[in-house]
């Protein structure tokens, strides 16, 4: 009897109308994420200039979100790979919008510590939607697709500099907190409509499920699925070119995890998904995985907070007052608006390298490509030579980032996907906790020289942990 697999399918119908809806869905879903963050580029000032507070409690207002994603990001994986993803997506776009509108409303600075954590939390599930639209891909042409998906988190960074400079000098942050929340909300009355993975219903046993997900892709495609019945695991002859390490971590499945899958499926436990990253097949990528989310993380929300601070420290610095808020200075937006639109060259960058030299060699590259552009900023620059080493900074960042995201769920089995990738992107969000302390805190006392060798340290370290990631996954398929 023929048989075929969810990678046969999908490669069989190609990209079309079914892939560009989950495209759309999930790209809102970064849309949102990114403009959550981005907020916190201009939220900081106007907060401490209504309530008097200090600058480690303006830091604290950016750290807080990344704490929340934290564990946002490891409950909603779990959430995802135990309940669905449709569920994750679900629920993590209802509390993030909620809390959001909520935040907008908050009486004092504990009030809104508290909510923006909360937003945080929400906003940690964002890895689902990206998770659950590599699903659905074929596996030749994922690391373009990954990049054009990533022209959303783009879209995102524009919109909210854009919103930020039409509403904060008209209105007030209350109505920027109010307004970023809204694509959340814009997302619920479409939830109807989407598929839930046909992966994750194989791994689940749900085979006539997946199969009539994939039938009605097919015929929104317009095409054909391949003869026979879907299965979620084939025999395969091993390939004994390769190495050994490299056959046991890559996709598809073998027999051996099929029984670990049955495992996690019994137990019901998050231990047992942890136990599976950790174990000796995966123990190295996972490490490598966690250090380079918590230093990409790092230096990417660092440059994005660099771009509001580096300037406003310069003058304070040199004039000798008191680091504080220039409202009237609207070089902030313009400054941010001008650094956003850096990311659709990064994002073309990564697209030219991704399926061209692989994951690996394009995430080190342009990581160190990133350092080449930080270093003239250890010293003290003009307005205009800032902003433009600025822009190289984040295109660079951003392209690595894509790289990243879309790596990490290649290298792991769909049962622990969206866990794996829930808990890098969590350790990820250490990073943006640390990072204003350094962003903010170092320059704010006039240490601009210390703020910036940090981001170089870092980077540095991540680019050469790329080089001993153990598997190369361009072109790899994910079943």
């Amino acid at each position: 009897m023929e048989t075929y697999t969810t990678d046969d399918a999908l490669t069989n119908m190609g990209f079309g109308r079914s892939q560009a809806f989950v495209l759309v869905y999930a790209g809102m879903g970064w849309v949102a994420e990114a403009m959550e963050l981005m907020l916190l580029s201009f939220l900081g000032p106007f907060v401490r200039e209504q309530w008097n507070i200090s600058p480690q409690n303006e830091s604290m207002l950016s750290s807080v979100v990344f704490a929340g994603m934290l564990i946002g990001a490891c409950a909603w994986g779990f959430v995802s790979d135990k309940y669905g993803r449709r569920t994750g997506l679900l629920f993590s776009t209802m509390f993030t919008s909620g809390m959001g509108f909520l935040s907008a409303l908050s009486p004092n600075y504990l009030c809104l510590v508290a909510l923006r954590f909360l937003v945080g939390v929400g906003v940690g599930g964002s890895h689902v939607f990206i998770s659950w639209f590599l699903e659905f891909v074929p596996a030749q042409n994922r690391g373009t697709w990954m990049v054009i998906f990533s022209l959303f988190w783009t879209l995102g960074t524009i919109l909210e500099a854009s919103l930020a400079w039409v509403v904060l000098p008209a209105l007030n942050w209350r109505w920027l907190l109010a307004l970023t929340a809204l694509p959340c909300i814009l997302m619920l009355p479409f939830f109807g409509l989407t598929p839930e993975s046909p992966r994750y219903l194989c791994v689940q046993n749900r085979m006539a499920d997946a199969t009539a997900v994939l039938e009605r892709m097919a015929s929104a495609n317009k095409s054909d699925l391949p003869p026979g019945v879907l299965i979620y695991n084939r025999e395969t002859k091993t390939d004994h070119d390769n190495l050994a390490s490299e056959s046991e971590c890559l996709l598809p499945i073998r027999e051996k995890e099929c029984k670990v899958d049955d495992a996690v499926s019994s137990e019901s436990s998050s231990l047992a998904a942890l136990r599976t990253l950790l174990s000796r097949n995966l123990l190295k990528s996972t490490l490598l995985l966690w250090f380079v989310f918590f230093a990409n993380s790092f230096a990417y929300y660092g440059i994005v907070l660099l771009t509001s601070q580096l300037s406003d420290a310069n003058r304070s610095c040199a004039s000798g007052v008191i680091f504080g808020l220039h409202q009237k200075d609207t070089n902030i937006y313009k400054d941010t608006f001008i650094t956003s639109l850096a990311e659709i060259p990064g994002l073309i960058l990564s697209a030219v390298l991704v399926d061209w030299f692989g994951r690996k060699a394009s995430m080190w590259s342009m990581m160190f490509a990133c350092c080449a552009f930080l270093g003239p900023l250890v010293f003290h620059q003009n307005e205009l030579l800032t902003t433009s080493l600025l822009f190289g900074a984040r295109a660079c960042a951003m392209g690595s980032f894509t790289v990243l995201c879309l790596y990490a769920p290649e290298v792991y089995p769909t049962y622990v996907r969206s866990t794996g990738s829930g808990i890098a992107t969590a350790i990820g969000r250490v990073g943006g906790v640390v990072c204003p302390l350094v962003a903010v805190a170092l320059l704010g006392s006039c240490h601009q020289m210390e703020a910036l060798v940090v981001f170089e340290v870092v980077l540095c370290l991540a680019a050469v942990a790329c080089m001993f990631f153990p598997v190369e996954t361009k072109g790899r398929g994910m079943d």
